[in-house]
């Protein structure tokens, strides 16, 4: 149910949020702890509690310039317990200005701002309290100085018809929030008069206007620290409205707001029209309001007191035509913290040394903690044997020993305050138990291997039944950490398995039956360096002289001065061409203008300040490479003639010779010019100088098709080309046939050739390797040109008349 204040039509939040107080006069007695403050449950026991333990902490005020102020702290544990506070993280001397009281509370006899050569008394208070076992800190509890500003927003005038509706608004800020009242013609206006809404943001709503409403209103706002009144506003009331229609309209709708849990929330919404619309509220996520602590005030203000996280979300105000489905919506988003508080509390433990100690705890709010460490009021991160895993909700503390006992707090902290609590390690010792291991020492013997020493302890050592030696790389977190179990006779070990050129951390221990000593002081050794591993080196062929090596980049290798060296030669020379330097980041590189017939040698190696590595060695051939160019002509004829001048294979050269038949009898059936086709011995002879039988692999052919660059410059000179008394003695005018000449094809009809034509038919037939008796060969369709039969492709069967070629194709 709604407080009695809610029912006389003033909201006033339900509770001050952390930052703000109440106005009142300054006590002389400590204050009680506030609601948001977190009072640890006393420890069950007899007089005064082992456990040291806050039982009231200071919280956040507002004092009054000039007034003193009390900061409220009492502590519970083994006395003697010694109490002092910081400020802003400082320790707070004690002086005539502020005074420690007997019950550990803090007085401050008159509290200043910035002035006077004195420092201000404002900022973060915190009570220490220590004794034998440790030190606690308590919460921060922060003191702020009770201002009130200047209005920022007057109401001002307004103009309303007889049974409307008017508004007024102010806003100013203070510390603490002030309390808004309002006069009407300087008279405190009638709070029981159902039509005066009253909002503690500092709004004013009046309903059902009438005509004695009229007059002029002044906002008055009050705190400890001073009374403001606002410029006056003048409410004019006309004459009734003329009773015509008029669309629902929301005048003003709820603001977006952020609260803490328990404080009240004012959510706003002024609507008019005729008739008169209908106010409702709803939640944009359709979850229901409730009804608990919820209460509609005035004509469509809906209030939310004592207010809780599940209270977030955005809220609808719809004003609705009576009747029909007209209506009008505004929005506004609520969002309420919730201080940081306990699920899960540390626990006081008590741990063997040498052994592993644990706290957890578990913090939750709105938004969502952040959990820190002290360790005797000192924040504690992670390092050496200390661990901080889950968002810093577990603390964890391997091998420990004396210096490790102490009382460790957990701090959560969000926007919307901070909670502590503390829990004590104890380290036990056993009677008797051997001291640390002695002049423990740790040498390098090679880049995996490291020879670790020491004397045994001083006293207590019958017990001992063995040594553990604890190793872990000097970079890596302790959670990493391994260790060899060794023989108690045994005072030295020799680790191997090591990373070169890296550091190691070694400590001891000396074990008995009854625990583990204390550990040795650690030492550091690092491994000596070596020269780096073969790198793994793969081959690209890119073309007929270019490769591009390729091989995974070594970071590493940069930090120790390193990189790689790429070196290479053809396999039929001594020496090789390099090295060529790269960098340790670089991955790939790509050769060049190589020989297409040699078969390479390629090198590379890794090297650091500690030398150079193996050599990866590869062997690679750019022959197929050429081979796979070749075996793919291009359909232009005359680029054929330009790369008959790098080397082919055997096959390629019978794939001419059929070509030469081909191209030679439809350059005749395409321009008409009859003739007769001559021997293919008589062919031979006049376009290349006559050869014998050679098979595939003959060393001529061979040298043909991987001649080097001179040679084939050499054929390119000796190349022949066709003059016009030859093209009479190979195609002779229709009637001039030698009688005595053997015919061995039929007549076709063959149209004239313009010289340049026959550069390339001579080319090819000079590259005929003997007369090629065999079965006729069938011609492709006329439209297709020369050079459409490709590698491997048959050739299509054709309707034109066939003739006995010269040559057949291979």
């Amino acid at each position: 149910p709604a407080p009695p204040a809610l029912l006389g039509r003033h909201v006033a939040p339900a509770r001050r949020r952390p930052g703000s107080a109440p106005a009142r006069a300054p006590a002389p007695a400590p204050p009680p702890p506030p609601r948001d403050a977190v009072s640890l449950p006393r420890p069950r026991s007899l007089g005064h509690s082992a456990e040291l333990a806050f039982a009231m902490e200071p919280s956040d005020d507002v004092a009054v310039p000039g007034q003193p102020i009390i900061l409220g702290c009492r502590v519970e544990g083994t006395p003697p317990v010694r109490i002092t506070w910081r400020k802003n993280g400082m320790e707070l001397l004690e002086s005539t200005h502020s005074t420690l009281l007997a019950n550990g509370s803090l007085m401050i006899h008159h509290f200043q701002l910035d002035g006077g050569g004195s420092p201000s008394d404002e900022g973060d208070y915190e009570c220490v309290a220590q004794n034998r076992f440790g030190l606690v800190v308590s919460r921060k509890a922060r003191i702020q100085a009770a201002t009130m500003s200047d209005f920022h927003v007057h109401p001002q005038a307004t103009v309303g018809e007889e049974g409307g509706v008017a508004r007024f608004q102010c806003q100013i800020h203070g510390l603490p929030k002030p309390l808004i009242t309002w006069e009407k013609n300087r008279v405190p206006i009638d709070t029981d008069d159902e039509r005066y809404t009253l909002l503690p943001k500092g709004v004013l709503q009046i309903t059902g206007l009438r005509a004695e409403d009229s007059g002029v209103f002044h906002c008055v706002a009050s705190n400890i620290a001073s009374v403001r009144v606002s410029h006056g506003a003048r409410l004019t009331v006309s004459g009734s409205g003329s009773g015509a229609y008029k669309e629902p309209t929301i005048l003003v709708g709820p603001e977006n707001l952020t609260l803490t849990v328990h404080q009240t929330a004012v959510l706003e919404c002024v609507a008019t029209g005729n008739p008169r619309p209908i106010v409702s509220w709803s939640r944009l996520d359709g979850r229901p309001i409730g009804v608990e602590g919820i209460q509609v005030l005035g004509t469509g203000n809906l209030i939310i007191s004592d207010v809780t996280v599940q209270h977030s979300g955005v809220y609808v105000c719809a004003a609705n035509r009576p009747g029909t489905r007209v209506r009008r919506t505004a929005q506004g988003r609520l969002v309420v913290q919730a201080p940081a508080e306990f699920v899960q509390h540390p626990q006081s433990i008590s741990r063997p040394a040498g052994t592993t100690a644990m706290f957890t705890c578990q913090a939750q709010g709105e938004p969502p903690p952040h959990v820190t460490w002290l360790k005797n009021g000192q924040v504690l991160g992670p390092g050496g044997h200390v661990r901080l895993k889950n968002n810093n909700s577990t603390l964890t503390i391997s091998g420990i020993g004396p210096e490790d006992e102490a009382i460790y707090q957990c701090v959560a902290e969000n926007s919307a305050g901070s909670s502590q609590a503390s829990a004590r390690l104890t380290v036990l010792w056993a009677e008797g138990l051997p001291g640390p291991p002695l002049n423990v020492q740790a040498v390098s013997v090679s880049s995996t291997e490291v020879r670790v020493s020491w004397n045994e302890p001083l006293v207590n050592t019958k017990e001992i039944i063995g040594y553990v030696l604890h190793i872990r790389k000097a970079a890596d977190p302790p959670e990493l950490e391994y260790q060899e179990a060794l023989s108690k006779s045994t005072f030295q070990h020799l680790l191997s398995d090591l990373e070169p050129s890296t550091a190691y951390s070694f400590y001891i221990k000396a074990y008995t039956p009854r625990g583990a000593s204390s550990a040795s002081a650690p030492v550091l050794a690092s491994t000596l360096g070596e020269a780096p591993a073969p790198p793994p080196l793969s081959v690209r062929v890119l073309g007929s002289s270019s490769l591009q090596l390729l091989w995974e980049p070594w970071p590493r290798l940069a930090q120790h001065e390193g990189g790689f060296k790429l070196l290479y030669r053809p396999a039929s020379r001594a020496s090789f061409t390099g090295p060529i330097l790269l960098p340790a980041t670089v991955s790939s590189y790509n050769l060049s203008q190589l020989d297409p017939t040699a078969v390479y040698e390629v090198k590379l190696l890794a090297y650091n300040q500690h030398g150079e590595g193996n050599a990866t060695v590869r062997f690679v051939s750019l022959r197929g490479a050429s081979e796979r160019t070749a075996l793919s002509p291009p359909c232009d004829c005359r680029k054929e003639e330009a790369t008959n001048q790098t080397s082919t294979t055997g096959i390629v050269i019978g794939i001419h010779i059929g070509v030469t038949c081909i191209i030679f009898c439809v350059l005749f059936l395409l321009f008409g010019q009859r003739g007769r086709v001559l021997l293919c011995k008589d062919v031979e002879n006049q376009l290349s100088p006559p050869q014998g039988a050679r098979s595939p692999r003959d060393p001529g052919i061979l040298a043909l098709n991987g001649a080097g660059r001179g040679e084939r410059a050499q054929l390119g000179r000796d190349k022949k080309r066709v003059d016009a008394k030859e093209l009479e003695q190979l195609f002779p005018p229709a009637g001039a046939q030698d009688p005595g000449a053997p015919v061995l094809c039929e007549e076709t009809q063959f149209s004239r050739l313009p010289l340049e034509g026959f550069s390339l038919l001579e080319e090819m037939m000079s590259e005929a390797k003997a007369p090629c008796p065999g079965p006729a060969a069938t011609l492709p369709p006329q439209d297709a040109g020369p050079g459409l039969l490709s590698e491997g492709q048959a050739p299509r069967p054709s309707t034109a008349p066939t003739a006995q070629p010269a040559c057949s194709g291979q």
